[in-house]
């Protein structure tokens, strides 16, 4: 007797003539099928679509840096000449450094009464600060005038990603033209480095930054103290990266035949209710006319 291979079909087919096809199945069948249409696009938009995963944990993520931290400064004060404005930058480490002029450009605004500073620079990973004043130049004003717009105050690099949400230009369009113009402000803020990694593993490395500010006029024995503009920051040992992901493509199969199976099991079961019902209701009617 010749071994029959068909025996291990678990696959059981019925014959087309014992099947009966209803209306209510097939309306089901319609329904299913849409129903299936309509998780396979909900799964496929998922499965195309890039995720950021975040976490945190206690590191120095650039290790290449060098200790430094680059940082991108633009700034206007309408009230106070070009001439007079500086940067100042000062830290634990003992750098003491007046009137910073390296990759920094002042330009005059109102036909030069005000003046805008646009600089980059670097600050080493340790507290201190960085200033906007009148310390370097030659002769002190009387009054100076110390309103201003923040435009831009970030650090490291600029990520453009639209889908990572964070505060790396907390102080951009920060306003300070209605304030005392012989007032100090004191900006402090708390650095958090940030890594953003992309699919193919690429890193940058930015930093957001939280920021708490008061407003004063300093005096001392000597009398008034010359206002500035105090940025005075710490850095955080916690590190938050984002990470790019997308959903592996064996947990999209994986899906899309939990999908199928379980909606034509569900409505087998649905289908098989209504018939049984159906049949019995029949039997029902029929008995009653007899």
């Amino acid at each position: 007797m010749p071994f029959d291979f068909r025996r291990f079909d678990i696959y059981r087919k019925v014959p087309k003539d014992l099947t009966q096809p209803t209306y209510t199945g097939a309306i089901i069948s319609i329904c299913c099928c849409l129903f299936i249409l309509f998780l396979f696009l909900s799964e496929l938009t998922g499965f195309i679509t890039t995720e950021i995963v975040n976490e945190l944990y206690v590191d120095d993520p650039d290790k290449d840096s060098g200790g430094k931290i680059d940082v991108s400064l633009n700034i206007s004060l309408p009230n106070l000449h070009c001439e007079l404005v500086g940067l100042d930058i000062q830290d634990e480490m003992g750098r003491h450094e007046v009137g910073h002029i390296d990759n920094s450009m002042k330009i005059p605004l109102n036909n030069g009464v005000g003046c805008r500073f646009e600089g980059q620079f670097s600050i080493n990973k340790v507290p201190g600060n960085f200033h906007v004043s009148t310390h370097s130049a030659t002769a002190q004003p009387q009054n100076p005038d110390m309103t201003h717009v923040i435009h831009k105050l970030s650090f490291g690099d600029t990520l453009q990603v639209h889908n990572v949400h964070g505060a790396f230009n907390a102080l951009g369009g920060a306003d300070r033209l209605a304030s005392n113009p012989l007032a100090s402000h004191d900006y402090i803020l708390k650095i958090v480095p940030t890594v953003y990694e992309d699919k193919s593993g690429k890193q940058q490395y930015s930093y957001q930054y939280t920021v708490a500010n008061k407003e004063y006029v300093a005096y001392s024995h000597t009398g008034r103290i010359i206002p500035a503009i105090w940025f005075r920051y710490d850095l955080s040992p916690i590190t938050v990266k984002y990470t790019e992901r997308r959903q592996p493509l064996y947990r999209f199969i994986t899906t899309i035949c939990a999908i199928i199976g379980g909606t034509f099991t569900v409505a087998g079961i649905l289908d098989s209710c209504i018939f049984t019902a159906s049949e019995a209701w029949k039997k029902i009617q029929l008995g009653k006319m007899h």
